[in-house]
């Protein structure tokens, strides 16, 4: 017992990081527009872009490592037929509709597009497309219920 007191015992809970949604999707929306900022100026400054993420495989041994692998990755800005840029906003496999009836940005040149993307990661920070993250989130969660309760 004599080693236990030299040291300083104390009554704690860890934190739960991810117990609010609205944080925890706040932080998505972030992460996924950081990485589309990534890759904008990847190409403005003409440099190949490609995104990856640690997996858990199995090598020659049968054991278990962590290995990178290149991630899929889809651009969030497109351009039109008559060639003018927009980018859309993606959560939960919806486009986001940042105002009524209106589901993109149009960009006039592309050197703009980080300021914008940093413009929508203060928006998002700022909870002001919560509402709009909160209905895809559940249309995809009503999806999501549906299909395992039809296997």
């Amino acid at each position: 017992m004599t080693h236990l007191k030299a040291l300083k015992l104390a009554t704690a809970e860890p934190m739960n990081a991810q117990a609010d949604p609205v944080k925890r999707t706040r932080a998505k929306v972030i992460e996924a527009l950081a990485e589309q900022k990534r890759a904008a100026e990847a190409k403005i400054a003409g440099e190949a872009f490609v995104p990856t993420h640690m997996v858990w495989r199995k090598n020659e041994a049968d054991e278990r490592v962590q290995v990178e692998q290149r991630k899929r990755f889809r651009s969030a800005w497109f351009e039109n037929a008559a060639g003018q840029t927009f980018f859309s906003l993606r959560y939960a496999g919806k486009t986001i509709e940042l105002a009524k009836g209106k589901n993109a940005i149009e960009i006039a040149e592309f050197t703009q597009l980080p300021g914008l993307i940093d413009t929508l990661i203060a928006a998002v920070d700022a909870g002001e497309l919560d509402t709009q993250l909160g209905e895809a989130a559940a249309a995809r969660s009503r999806a999501l219920r549906s299909s395992k309760q039809a296997a």
